[in-house]
């Protein structure tokens, strides 16, 4: 007798569920995606418990006849891909044909559909057919699913809390309603109204709707194209940091998608306008041939490959980083006066919290007698000792910069706690820490001498020979390039064994064989090494060491050289670590402050 043969279809469409149907939300996600491939301009999810107990979904798309709404439940049956080549220019949402009997087998699914001429009820539970009869004519499908999970136990006892679930439907649909400004989302819990867009096709609109005024006044519209690529969407300023990454919504041909590496490149192009483990808010929508991008590569299709995706990140990169620097970023530190019940509170509208992931109160180091950096090159940090006079003492400001004026002179009049210089003109009063203007000065001064070597080295007087395992060294040979372009003279000396004839010299003079071994390891071990990021590391580390601290009280002629210099900055809003270097209070905030304006 034979051992294998062809599986229960209701057994695979569990199977199926297991991948497809997770939690609620890709119950949502799934009915969502068939409404707005139906050409839906109105949407309404209908919750009852978070979706645990009830999730209605309801559209004014084409509808279905009678034979294809009983089809549309057979596994891999769909309308969207009628021949191989289809795979490979996808433009809709759904294309497996695995949605609907994958939530069918795990629940109780009442569908009714009219395509206007037509109109059709059915009953499914946990993949059975139970009846299928006629429906009233109102054109487009209500889907109802209820007891998800009834039938695998398991799984029912793995979702999450109501909130949580609530939570992650509310994401997604938040980002579908962003996607498709044209179509009306209306969300309800409970009959409680979550979420309710006017599908006027005003993307700023839809915005205001989910994040509020406060946040849609702080975003900037970016838009611009490549041979390749489209983009636009709306970027926000970077006092409005979010501690995870779920404020970045990218879409990529109206699909909601989730790739590290278009995230990371987005977060990269905020470098050190915010701290690390921050993240701006973002709507960026991609529009690319279909034939670039490969969507088949996950059941939840949350992910993509990208084809040319240098060229992504280089469009996306520039659009950003160019509307950055022609704004004025400085936090309004205005006070808000906020009424509850009774009780009258006083908030601002900036937070300071990031200042607690920065110690400066440090041991006081004199500024114009800087002569020893130490960083450590353990964990990714790198030691430096001794700089040469290549490093001046004050570096000077770059005329090219100084062109540019994206603050108005300042004039200092005193200084806080020895720490914030107070500074005015005719549109306010600024704040500034003296230690992150000094710090984001010297930042950029030494990343534009690191990124642009002298070609001065230091000859070893003894060469230092190296022995690597040969998997260690065959990865070294390969970036030999960086070591060059670092600074390092080197040669090969037998198998697996280098020798340094010439170090760079920003590099440490004593424990030098030490330093380079650090360096070296650091090319071996990362998988990715990229010079830039090195040298950038480099350059805010030695800019913290020699700036001004926290506590140095500096004269009124220093503070209006620091303030000038700072003016000069490509950047003069942060320092390297992403810490707002001035904040203010405009002449208007004051005099509503003390009641001058009311």
């Amino acid at each position: 007798m034979s051992k294998i043969h062809i599986m229960d279809e209701i057994l695979a469409n569990k199977i199926a569920a297991g991948e497809v149907v997770e939690k609620c939300m890709n119950v949502v996600k799934e009915l969502v995606e068939n409404a707005i491939d139906a050409q839906s301009t109105e949407i309404k999810i209908e919750l009852q418990d978070s979706g645990v107990k009830e999730i209605k979904v309801t559209d004014n798309g084409v509808g279905m006849d009678q034979e294809d709404a009983i089809l549309a439940f057979s596994r891999h049956a769909t309308s969207k891909l009628l021949e191989e080549d289809d795979l490979y220019s996808i433009n809709s949402l759904g294309f497996r044909g695995e949605a609907l009997p994958s939530i069918a087998s795990v629940s109780n699914v009442t569908l009714q559909t009219s395509n206007g001429i037509t109109g059709t009820e059915l009953n499914i539970n946990g993949g059975k057919l139970i009846h299928v009869r006629s429906s009233e004519l109102r054109k487009g499908t209500s889907i109802l699913v209820k007891d998800l999970f009834y039938n695998t136990p398991v799984r029912l006892k793995y979702l999450k809390s109501l909130y949580t679930e609530l939570a992650y439907i509310t994401e997604y649909i938040n980002k579908m309603a962003l996607s498709y400004p044209n179509i009306k989302f209306i969300v309800t819990n409970n009959n409680k109204v979550l979420l309710n867009t006017d599908g006027s096709n005003r993307l700023l609109k839809v915005i205001n709707d989910i994040y509020g005024l406060t946040v849609t006044k702080k975003m900037i519209e970016i838009k611009g194209e490549n041979d390749d690529y489209q983009v636009q969407g709306y970027i926000s300023y970077p006092e409005l940091m979010k501690s995870n990454k779920n404020s970045i919504t990218t879409l990529v041909n109206g699909r909601v998608i989730k790739n590290n590496d278009l995230i990371r490149s987005i977060v990269d192009s905020y470098h050190t306008y915010i701290p690390q483990d921050k993240y701006p808010i973002i709507v960026l929508k991609i529009e690319v041939d279909p034939i670039l991008i490969d969507v088949n590569i996950h059941p939840t299709k949350m992910d993509i490959k990208f084809s040319k995706f240098d060229t992504l990140k280089e469009l996306i990169t520039s659009l950003i980083t160019n509307q950055l620097e022609k704004l004025t970023l400085i936090p309004d530190a205005a006070l808000e006066t906020k009424t509850e019940g009774n009780n009258t509170k006083i908030s601002t509208n900036y937070s300071p919290k990031i200042y607690e992931e920065f110690d400066i109160n440090k041991k006081k180091e004199e500024f114009e007698n800087f002569e020893k950096i130490v960083l450590s090159l353990e964990s990714d940090n790198y030691e430096i000792k001794e700089p040469t006079s290549n490093y001046p003492k004050e570096p000077e400001i770059k005329p090219d910069h100084a062109e540019v004026e994206r603050i108005k002179k300042m004039y200092p009049v005193g200084l806080v706690h020895g720490t914030y210089i107070i500074a005015e003109n005719e549109e306010g009063m600024f704040l500034i820490d003296q230690h992150a203007a000094n710090e984001r000065i010297n930042y950029e001064y030494y990343l534009e001498e690191l990124s642009n070597p002298l070609p001065n080295k230091t000859d070893l007087l003894v060469p230092i020979t190296l022995e690597f395992p040969s998997n260690e060294y065959i990865i070294l040979k390969e970036n030999f390039d960086i070591l060059t372009d670092l600074g390092f003279d080197l040669d090969e000396f037998g198998f697996q064994t280098i020798v340094i004839r010439a170090i760079p010299i920003w590099l440490m003079k004593s424990n030098t064989e030490q330093a380079v071994r650090k360096i070296l390891d650091i090319i071996i071990t990362k998988e990715n090494f990229k010079l830039d990021k090195f040298l950038d590391h480099i350059a805010a580390t030695v800019a913290c060491k020699a700036s001004i601290k926290a506590n140095d009280h500096i004269t009124q002629n220093d503070m209006e050289v620091l303030l000038e210099r700072l003016r000069a900055c490509k950047n003069p809003f942060t320092c390297p670590h992403g810490r707002p270097t001035i904040i203010t209070y405009s002449k208007y905030d004051l005099e509503k402050l003390f009641k001058r304006s009311m």
